[in-house]
């Protein structure tokens, strides 16, 4: 009997070793079980065509993509938060920021994905270092593209504006105006219309193409990858570390997607890897 007690007490005495040889501390976080399924959402249109081809990219890499195609700007993040979708690929940084800030959503970007350039261009001038003194000079007349056309206005150093102005900057934000130039703030998809009447205008990329213009090759001034606007794809904050989404993230990055952007938009969008 004695010999049973002192085996009972040697073994917990091995235990108690053990656990404070491990400080207490507990176990690490297992990490999350990699997708080999994913839902993507995307708006009908481009988002649409170049997910068709991440599509066969990821299935290379052992992710499958279902494609879910969403009509509006508001329902992907709705259907991402709510776990109806696993990621979305169709809005930019500005955009999915507000809807977190409004709609309290845990939804994060992984990556940037295209950038659908605001351009500054002109009929009646070939370079921007030959806009005069006293030009009109038209904008978008809603806050965001307004602020995002000034920005550009201070990368083409029409402009100065105040450094805490950022994406949100109005007309009353301009610093330095050194010639004197008149902006005229109208309906984003009236501005084409009014190149004739303007001397210059900023305009989004889909009322561009409408008019016929290529921002890569009639710009006089663009919007770069390192814009604030460029396209992200967003997942749900616990999600961000998953490997299923770093794949989709790969594959979005890769040669052959940016060459099959290249030769099917023409410049019109731009990859921003």
């Amino acid at each position: 009997m004695m010999k049973k007690v002192a085996s009972v007490v040697a073994i917990i005495g091995i235990v108690a070793t053990l656990v404070a040889g491990c400080g207490g501390q507990k176990a690490a976080s297992p990490s999350p079980t990699e997708k080999k399924s994913i839902k993507v959402g995307v708006t009908a249109g481009p988002h649409a065509e170049i997910m068709e081809t991440v599509k066969k990219i990821a299935a290379k890499d052992g992710l499958e993509i279902q494609i879910i195609e969403f009509s509006d700007y508001i329902t992907p993040n709705v259907a991402l938060s709510q776990g109806d979708i696993d990621a979305n690929s169709y809005q930019h940084q500005p955009f999915l920021d507000n809807q977190v800030k409004d709609r309290k959503y845990k939804i994060v970007s992984i990556g940037k994905t295209v950038i659908f350039p605001m351009g500054v261009y002109s009929k009646k001038i070939k370079n921007l270092a030959d806009v005069k003194n006293g030009a009109t000079v038209a904008i978008p007349n809603d806050p965001s593209n307004g602020g995002r056309a000034l920005l550009l206005l201070e990368k083409a150093n029409l402009i100065e504006l105040k450094p805490e102005a950022g994406i949100k900057a109005t007309v009353a934000d301009i610093t330095a105006n050194p010639k004197s130039i008149k902006i005229k703030e109208i309906d984003a998809a009236q501005i084409p219309r009014s190149l004739d009447d303007v001397d210059v205008a900023a305009i989004n990329t889909n009322y561009a193409i409408l008019a016929g213009l290529v921002p890569t090759k009639d710009a006089l001034a663009i919007e770069n990858a390192d814009s604030p606007y460029a396209n992200v794809i967003a997942v749900r904050t616990k999600d961000k570390d998953n490997a299923a989404f770093q794949k989709l993230l790969k594959a979005y990055h890769s040669a052959e997607v940016k060459h099959w952007i290249e030769e099917k938009y023409k410049g019109t969008f731009v990859p921003t890897w």
